[in-house]
């Protein structure tokens, strides 16, 4: 089915009400909802694509309005805590990274980096809730437990902070203060990636501190943790004698290795990184989707209304215009709508960007199977 035309951009009424950095963002129509040939839904928003060097090689909406990126900071705050000593198994730094669903795999995984460092759930200090994977809730909640720490989707990312602190004799309670040294160097080091000082900061669901960037700067830093994850898996035995890994090298690997605690079963971001290989993937609520690709490049989309079922077919038509084969992501780039059980329209991307292939002729073709 062809993509439909796009509706009129947003645009913000003379006398509304301003975000805090001045006008509404200029979002652009990325994803529709067409019900029998009537476009029903309409979902704006913004996106970005960056080349290897952090350019721009296409973008729609305004990918330079500060936006808070939510759980799609958590590889970013990986990367801090691994430069200030964390060492942990490959599958629980994927879990550390995460927004897990709450099944037995991921608070048997917050646990154990819990353990390892002589600590408790007693010690996270981050908000308590349900799984976050529906059928994971279902269980739980037919089991008969509630809300808690451990089942809320941040916690293998509060027991790394909390683990950090330990090896580092910082204090574990009050870790999440700004103030504190963790959070200090988690700061300094969302700066460093993505190339931009903090246009604002505020508190996340878990209690993290959080800082308003750009889709550009995301999109850079994903693609830094993508490229340094693919130059270390792709070392040979000539390499033995080279420096270990990054920190940002073993953030991508632990993530690439191990898509199921970054996410679950069922997850679209789990589902990706299993069909891309080599992609480094993040969501983050408010519809946030960051893919870094182990070339250097990477994509970022940001759905104004937050609305998470538009967040996957934006990126997978990003992805696209940048020459990414997605055949193997076709499941996961749309969705039918239903009327009375039967398939009579689509969740679809707009034709966003307009001329795809024109940023990718400015600065060079980076797909892998051209020269």
């Amino acid at each position: 089915m062809p993509a439909p035309a796009m509706p009129a951009a947003h645009t913000a009424a003379p006398g509304t009400a301003e975000a805090a950095s001045g006008t509404l963002p200029q979002h652009a129509p990325l994803v529709v909802a067409t019900r029998d040939g009537l476009v029903e839904s309409v979902h704006y928003g913004s996106a970005i694509a960056t080349a290897p060097d952090g350019s721009t090689l296409a973008t729609a909406g305004n990918p330079m309005a500060p936006f808070y990126p939510r759980s799609s900071l958590k590889p970013l705050q990986a990367v801090a805590m691994v430069r200030a000593g964390l060492n942990l198994p490959a599958d629980l730094l994927a879990l550390s990274a995460a927004s897990h669903s709450g099944a037995a795999i991921h608070r048997g995984g917050t646990q154990r980096i819990l353990a390892m460092h002589g600590l408790t759930t007693r010690d996270l200090e981050n908000s308590t809730d349900l799984p976050y994977g529906s059928a994971e809730r279902e269980d739980w909640l037919r089991s008969g437990f509630h809300a808690t720490q451990l089942t809320q989707n941040c916690s293998g990312k509060h027991a790394a902070m909390a683990a950090t602190c330990v090896i580092n004799g910082w204090p574990v309670k009050g870790y999440l203060d700004p103030s504190h040294p963790l959070q200090q160097l988690v700061a300094a080091t969302i700066t460093e990636l993505t190339g931009e000082v903090p246009f604002a900061r505020s508190t996340d669901g878990c209690g993290t501190p959080l800082f308003a960037l750009t889709l550009r700067g995301m999109a850079r830093a994903f693609g830094r943790i993508a490229v340094a994850a693919g130059n270390a898996a792709g070392k040979t035995s000539d390499d033995a004698g080279t420096a270990a890994p990054a920190a940002e090298a073993a953030v991508g690997l632990a993530m690439r290795q191990h898509p199921d605690m970054v996410a679950g079963e069922r997850r679209d971001v789990t589902d990706l990184m299993r069909l891309l290989p080599g992609s480094v993937a993040k969501d983050g609520f408010e519809g946030i989707q960051l893919v870094g690709l182990p070339d250097g490049r990477a994509v970022g989309v940001k759905i104004s209304d937050g609305g998470d079922r538009a967040r996957m077919p934006a990126t997978v038509r990003l992805l696209d215009s940048i020459g990414v084969d997605i055949a193997p992501l076709a499941g996961i780039a749309t969705a039918p709508i239903l009327g009375g059980g039967h398939k009579v329209g689509l969740l679809q991307p707009t034709d966003f960007l307009s001329t795809p292939n024109e940023a990718l002729r400015e600065v060079g073709d980076h797909r892998p199977d051209r020269p």
